[in-house]
């Protein structure tokens, strides 16, 4: 017999939340109502989707770094809680980035 992986099932309370936060992330300006959906489905995620949410968008920072966005700075400002997740992830990359390369994006000439 073949091992296989098993799929990924991912939450209700996480596909909702990753939706709305990409929507929210793209769209570029903050939209009230989107922000209080936001932090009304975060405390409904357990331990484990959290780390994977912070990891995602750890990964998104990573990726918006070079285009100039400051995706960090405002998933700080929505969630302190989740920065610090962010940060955390950031950490554990295997791309071996850091919170500075993030915050700081580089320049071109």
């Amino acid at each position: 017999m073949c091992a296989t992986t098993p799929e990924m099932a991912l939450s209700a309370p996480y596909r909702k939340i990753q939706r709305l936060l990409s929507g929210w992330l793209e769209d570029g300006r903050t939209a009230r109502r989107q922000v209080f959906a936001i932090r009304a489905v975060l405390p409904t995620l357990d331990t484990i989707d959290k780390h994977r949410l912070c990891r995602w968008l750890a990964w998104w920072c990573v990726t918006a770094g070079p285009r100039g966005e400051r995706l960090f700075a405002r998933i700080e400002r929505l969630d302190p809680g989740l920065g610090a997740g962010i940060e955390a992830a950031l950490s554990q990359l295997p791309t071996g980035v850091g919170l500075s390369t993030v915050q700081s994006p580089r320049k071109s000439a």
